[in-house]
């Protein structure tokens, strides 16, 4: 049986050193501890779950810190769940001190993952009601405006006049790509 530990945290900013101390305590070799520092909501967009979901074989087991951290809401947890038990992978919660290979464990697993989930959709709705609140009180004015590059309205021009590639303009102006769009977007409505 090989121990694998699955740590993740929302953003790049974001430490992971709390989880990773975990992993060392749980004498968890450092190449079976797969970090990903990527938003929890999109299962499919999680390319380092992915792989060492392909990489476990039937008698090892995943340690996870928190539920939290392995799925964000029931139905990706269960279904997440589902694969490892269809693998027969031990998964294993400390949190929540939860362990699958027992029917008690896999209950638990799924009141906790359920109010997980509870727990995300009333801190969704304190932030929006926060939100209407400030700006009701005019203390929130929304998301600061896109600022616009020096040389914007030049490759704007190149790249409708198909001299330039989107990708380029992007590199040259060092922009993501949701931001390239929001300006095109936001340029367009304005002229």
């Amino acid at each position: 049986m090989k121990i694998y530990f699955y740590i993740r945290v929302s953003s790049k900013e974001q430490n992971t050193i709390r989880q990773e101390v975990k992993a060392k305590e749980h004498h968890v070799p450092l190449n079976h501890v797969y970090i990903e520092k990527v938003s929890g909501k999109n299962v499919t967009d999680r390319p380092v779950l992915n792989n060492m979901m392909a990489i476990l074989k039937s008698g090892d087991k995943l340690v996870v810190d928190s539920i939290s951290r392995f799925a964000r809401n029931t139905k990706d947890l269960i279904e997440l769940i589902e694969k490892l038990n269809n693998k027969g992978i031990i998964f294993v919660s400390l949190k929540e001190a939860i362990d699958t290979t027992t029917p008690t464990g896999m209950f638990m697993l799924t009141i906790f993952g359920a109010v997980a989930q509870l727990e995300r959709d009333y801190l969704k709705d304190r932030q929006i009601e926060g939100i209407a609140i400030a700006v009701k009180e005019g203390k929130y004015k929304g998301r600061k405006s896109i600022e616009v590059p020096k040389l914007w309205d030049k490759y704007y021009r190149m790249y409708k006049e198909n001299t330039i590639k989107a990708i380029d303009v992007m590199k040259i102006l060092e922009l993501k790509k949701t931001t390239f769009y929001k300006l095109i977007n936001q340029y367009e409505e304005s002229n």
